[in-house]
């Protein structure tokens, strides 16, 4: 075969109608002389991105054996549509959007196609989802099928490659290098998203200096994701719109565009970093890798011989229908601008990527214009910021439950979002496991929820109160899966009814709501319920989502989410989320929980608290696992790399329990009582020595010692509070219960990091300071001694030269006020 005369690619202009694409490669054959020139195509979509060569033989393309992705949506090839519009439906491949074919190959195939296309787009009835899997139902993937029905009419076999092209947004596989990007799907980084559609109209090649807009940074990016696929496709997302602005970029050039002005995303286009990032990839062994497709047939008779070379497993049973792919999730969860909703957003954002939970997540983060400005967390997630309601506008009741309901409603009208079903969350959860529609049976008008069984208001007056269906109210709540068209309905109702429940103040009592505290605390939550009554939400409710750690497992059931909004304990160690209310374990590095017990102490011999305790455990270890990857993200000193200075010779000694920071701290105040006792006594002895000196002179001396004595002390004890508060932040991993332990209870969780002065720090110290005091005070004698003897030296001299001085440096004196004493003694 003579191999690469030349390779051609085919860059399709897909508007509607999509018949334009066949139509195009049938004329291309026809009329150019490039057609006559080459002996492999590579047909491609306009709305693609390529990150390598793409090589036919090198992908493993053969006459006869094209290679193409894999489009598995297209469900028409396995039902009655294929029977319908090809003779060998047997052979229908699910395949489209990469087509490497031999020139050979595509002639045969072009005119089926095209004639393919214009049969399935006449065929109207049986353009519904269940038969082609397009989900809007408007026969728009004809072409598709066109394609598909026609390479089987002609025998072509393809060699399906799941791994060449990726669509941004999704998850390359591990050790698969992509070589192409098709953006025909919104796709998001944090806050930021591109959708194609919404450029349908747009002129930007055409209007200078204008680019979509600049998507996050690689570095921020870093800290955004730890996880090392998740962030690879944050990558490629990246690359993808990158790459554009780019092309744009050199267009408007092109065009003789007046050069932009500077700006720190041009200045990132150009840099090597970019350059590095966006280098052509080549294929990987993994990349290659073709699908395994079987072929199963429906019918008992042998179905006819395939073209020769062509291999193809036939197996005699009936197949069912192929499962729909599965629709899109969100993930949200509401927070506010503070440091205790700060933890628990490292833990629940670390958890979400942990488990596997499909889609994205979005932290509703609602804050007042002051604590915005103040706030330091921002990069915590990928955040929609909402304005606060902990203080109600209109009655100034200050109930921040209110900001759940009222950020969901601010995000519903605010951003447009593609996924099908959203999940709605706590901050104070942690996911072990993904939470998804299909697994928990949620549906239009179906949502799906976790049991509350203590809101009695839906049995009683309080729901005929609040919703015109009291029957329609379900105990529900924690974790909410629901339809997206549902939620849109249902947000404003949520809100009101919150308001509404928390106005009736004659209602709190425990009896009727259930609210152990009566302060209306759960209104939100009567919200939720009798919002979804008046809508006729009836609930899928399944115990089998959420667990509270400290409550005994099920056995068998895979929880997925642990809502740790209760203290619970394993034996004396306990956690209690409310204690760390007012502590920043965010921002300051290696601060973390204590540390639960380790599960081999626990005991063996009860199964049901064995498996209660080391469920706690692992929600507090997971606490703890994401606090740390947090700290490590943000470049934190390691600490045991960094050595405090030679000269205070700090030895850091780890202590067991907080009672003896306070011992070493007594030590530490009656050693410092000893010194201040001896240096006095320092002192005396050398004002002793001075007496023979005149009375003036011994007085401005005390005075002189004195200040330097306070000096000598204050530098001291300051040196003494830097060397210990050195020894605190940088001896070892700073635990944040150092400081609280007189709130949380004194066990064996409660290990501190806090380092301790060893009793030769103070020795060492108190050498030093005796050494500069006993400098200070011969130093000070020596200046005395030099002034005095100047002095008899100036008596000698005459009364005129004693006038002279007077008169020409009395301004001197004057000014700086200084041994005026002398002066006068002179004159007498």
């Amino acid at each position: 075969m003579n191999m690469k005369k030349c390779n051609y690619v085919l860059f399709l202009a897909r508007r509607y109608p999509a018949i334009n694409k066949p139509a195009g490669v049938v004329h291309w054959l026809k009329y150019s002389k490039e057609a006559e020139n080459v002996d492999w195509v590579v047909i491609l979509d306009a709305d693609m991105i390529i990150r390598g060569p793409i090589v036919p033989w090198e992908i493993g393309a053969e006459k006869g054996k094209p290679v193409s992705a894999y489009y598995g949506y297209l469900i028409g090839c396995d039902n009655i549509l294929a029977k319908l519009h090809t003779k060998h439906p047997e052979f229908c491949d699910k395949v489209g959007g990469l087509l490497a074919m031999h020139i050979d190959d595509l002639r045969a195939l072009a005119p089926l196609w095209l004639s393919k296309t214009e049969e399935v787009r006449e065929d109207r009835a049986h353009w519904p989802t269940n038969y082609t899997g397009d989900i809007y139902g408007t026969g728009w993937i004809s072409e598709m099928y066109g394609y598909s029905f026609g390479a089987a009419e002609v025998g072509l076999r393809h060699k399906i490659n799941d791994n060449l092209m990726i669509y941004p947004g999704y998850t390359p596989r591990e050790g698969v290098e992509p070589i192409l990007m098709h953006y025909g799907l919104p796709f998001n980084v944090g806050n930021w998203s591109f959708s194609k559609l919404d450029h349908h109209e747009d002129d930007i090649v055409y209007d200078c200096s204008r680019l979509f807009p600049e998507p996050p940074y690689p570095r921020e990016i870093t800290q955004m994701e730890s996880d090392h696929n998740k962030r690879r496709a944050l990558f490629l997302n990246i690359e993808c719109i990158n790459t554009m602005n780019e092309g744009l970029l050199l267009q408007h050039a092109a065009f003789k565009c007046p050069k932009p002005k500077w700006s720190k995303y041009l200045s990132f286009l150009k840099s090597k970093t970019f350059a590095e990032l966006s280098r052509p990839k080549h294929l990987t062994p993994q990349s290659r890798q073709m699908m395994e497709i079987e072929i199963h047939e429906e019918v008992n008779k042998e179905p006819e011989k395939p073209p020769p070379k062509i291999e193809v497993k036939i197996h005699k049973e009936v197949v069912n229908e192929p499962e729909k792919p599965h629709p899109k999730i969100h993930t949200i969860f509401s927070t506010e601008c503070s440091s205790y909703f700060d933890w628990q957003t490292v833990g629940l954002v670390h958890s979400f990527y942990k488990s596997g939970q499909p889609g994205n997540i979005t932290r509703l983060l609602s804050c007042t214009d002051e604590d915005l400005k103040q706030y330091k967390g921002h990069d915590l997630a990928p955040t929609h910021y909402v304005p606060s309601m902990s203080r109600h506008p209109l009655t100034g009741d200050w109930y921040p439950a209110i900001n759940k309901p009222a950020a969901v409603l601010h995000w519903m009208n605010h951003v447009k979002t593609d996924a099908e079903y959203i999940v709605i969350l706590d901050a104070d959860m942690i996911m072990r496991g993904p939470i998804t529609p299909w697994e928990f049976n949620a549906g239009r008008s179906r949502p799906a929820s976790t049991p509350y069984d203590y809101l009695i208001g839906c049995d009683n007056i309080l729901a005929k109160l609040h919703t015109r269906h009291p029957e329609a109210c379900d105990k529900v709540g924690g974790v909410i899966i629901m339809h997206v068209d549902d939620l849109r309905k249902f947000a404003l109702q949520w809100l009101h009814k919150t308001m509404e429940v928390r106005l009736d103040r004659s209602h709190w009592s425990k009896n009727i709501t259930g609210d152990i505290y009566e302060s209306g605390w759960i209104s939100e939550m009567y919200g939720y319920s009798f919002g979804a009554a008046e809508l006729n939400l009836r609930h899928v409710i399944s115990d089998e989502i959420l667990i509270y750690p400290g409550y005994v497992p099920k056995p068998g059931v895979n929880y997925r989410v642990f809502h740790y909004g209760l203290e619970y304990r394993v034996g004396k160690w306990s956690f209690d989320k409310a204690n760390w209310r007012h502590t920043d374990l965010v921002n300051k590095c290696w601060a973390k929980f204590p540390d639960p017990p380790d599960p081999s102490s626990l005991d063996q011999t009860d199964n049901n608290s064995l498996q209660r305790d080391l469920l706690s455990i692992e929600c507090a270890t997971t606490l703890n696992e994401a606090l740390r990857l947090h700290h490590e993200r943000r470049k934190c000193p390691d600490p045991n790399t960094i050595s405090t200075p030679k000269h205070d010779r700090v030895n850091q000694d780890r202590v067991d329990e907080t009672r003896t920071n306070a011992e070493t701290r007594t030590d530490a105040e009656t050693r410092t009582s000893a010194e201040t006792g001896t240096n006095a006594e320092t002192r005396t002895s050398a004002e002793s020595r001075t007496n023979a000196d005149t009375k003036t002179d011994a007085e401005t001396r005390t005075n002189a010692e004195t200040r330097a004595d306070d000096e000598i002390r204050t530098n001291a004890e300051a040196r003494m509070a830097v060397e210990t508060t050195t020894s605190t932040k940088f001896g070892g991993v700073d635990e944040v219960q150092a400081f609280r332990h007189d709130e949380m209870p004194k066990n064996s969780s409660q290990e501190s990091s806090q380092v301790e002065t060893s009793n030769g720090t103070f020795t060492s110290m108190r050498f030093w300071i005796m050494v500069l005091w006993g400098v200070s005070i011969f130093g000070f004698l020596g200046v005395m001694s030099v002034m005095l003897k100047g002095r008899k030296g100036l008596k000698k001299r005459g009364k005129g030269y004693k006038s002279k001085r007077r008169t020409t440096y009395s301004g001197f004196w004057d000014t700086n006020g200084q041994d005026r004493h002398l002066r006068n003694a002179e004159t007498a």
